[in-house]
């Protein structure tokens, strides 16, 4: 075998494994974009915002709720007691909890709101209600 055929062949091998190498980055990045972040400062206040403008209205001021079925952040063993992927998926996508005669509509009924705005509630919610540290 020449040098340059050698070589080719060296390249050739090598080429696939530069491809996995950049795929399996690609993938840890996506991966680490969708772990929920710890909640800053600025979190809770843009949260603390959204709630009062969004959530209140069925949630209450002190968080154990207005409506009849509205969960009660308040209660030890109510919603916050879940993970924080959990209540994104319910604030997101809506949630009906059971014995409520209605459920929360998507996003709160406010379709405004991004993913980030949701985070922020969440982080608001745990550090006013519940506890501030995330499962």
């Amino acid at each position: 075998m020449s040098t340059a055929t050698g070589e080719t062949a060296r390249r050739s091998e090598a080429f696939p494994k530069r491809i996995l190498i950049s795929l399996g980055l690609a993938a840890a990045v996506m991966m680490l974009a969708a772990v929920p972040r710890p909640a800053g400062a600025g979190d809770v206040a843009r949260g603390a915002r959204v709630y009062k403008t969004t959530c209140i209205a069925c949630h209450g001021a002190k968080g154990d709720g207005v409506v009849p079925g509205t969960p009660d952040f308040t209660d030890p063993k109510g919603p916050l007691a879940q993970d924080d992927a959990v209540l994104f998926d319910h604030i997101k996508n809506g949630f009906q909890s059971p014995g409520s005669m209605m459920a929360m509509p998507p996003k709160g009924g406010n379709p405004s709101l991004s993913d980030d705005d949701i985070r922020a509630v969440i982080a608001y919610l745990r550090a006013t209600f519940g506890r501030a540290e995330e499962k």
